[in-house]
C-alpha cells in the first residue's frame, strides 16, 4: 500500500472523514490506483484549490493553518474589507438618524447664511441713520439746553464707513469643516 487510507489522511490532515470524502469526490485530492491517498500530492492540491478562509475554518482556526505563503495577506486583507464594511453600515445608520450630514451642503447653507447676515448690516446704516440722530439731537439739546441739529445722511456715512471695516475684518474669517 503506497498511500494513506482516508481514516489516517483525515488525521494527518487535521479534516473530519467527511470532508476528505468530499474532497476526494470533488477532485482535491490525489488518490493512487489502488485508492489509496498520495498525502504530499494531495496536501498542495488541496492548497492551490481551497479557498484560505474555508482552510482555516475547518482547521478550527489560525493553529494549524498550513496554507500558502501569502494566507496572510489574504487574511490581513479580508479583515480590512470586513472592518471598511462595518464602518460603512455605521455611517449610512448615523446618516438615516441625522447624526450626519452633508459637507457640500453644510458649506453651502454657512455661506448663504453669512451673505444674508452681511446684506443685513451693509442696509443696517441707511434704515437707523436718521433714527440716531434725532435720538443723538434730544439727548445733546436735554443736556445743554441748546437746540442741536445733526444731520442723518452725515451719521449715515459714519455708520456706514464702520460697518464695511467691521465686515472686511469678518471676511476674512474661514470656516472649515473638514
Amino acid at each position: 500500500m503506497d498511500g494513506m487510507s482516508e481514516r489516517e489522511y483525515s488525521s494527518h490532515s487535521g479534516l473530519s472523514r467527511g470532508a476528505i470524502q468530499k474532497a476526494r469526490k470533488a477532485g482535491r485530492l490525489v488518490v493512487f490506483g489502488d485508492g489509496t491517498i498520495n498525502a504530499v500530492a494531495s496536501d498542495a492540491r488541496r492548497s492551490e484549490m481551497t479557498d484560505p478562509d474555508q482552510q482555516r475554518r475547518s482547521t478550527g482556526g489560525d493553529s494549524g493553518f498550513s496554507g500558502p505563503a501569502d494566507s496572510s495577506s489574504y487574511l490581513k486583507a479580508r479583515t480590512a474589507l470586513t472592518v471598511y464594511q462595518a464602518q460603512e453600515r455605521q455611517l449610512a445608520i448615523q446618516k438615516k438618524k441625522g447624526a450626519l450630514i452633508d459637507r457640500a451642503r453644510a458649506e453651502a447653507l454657512v455661506f448663504r447664511l453669512a451673505r444674508q447676515e452681511r446684506d443685513v448690516w451693509v442696509t443696517w446704516p441707511a434704515r437707523v441713520a436718521a433714527l440716531m440722530a434725532a435720538e443723538v439731537a434730544a439727548e445733546v439739546e436735554k443736556q445743554t439746553a441748546k437746540p442741536v441739529m445733526i444731520e442723518a445722511a452725515i451719521l449715515q456715512r459714519v455708520l456706514e464707513t464702520h460697518v464695511r471695516e467691521q465686515l472686511s475684518a469678518l471676511a476674512d474669517l474661514r470656516v472649515s469643516l473638514g
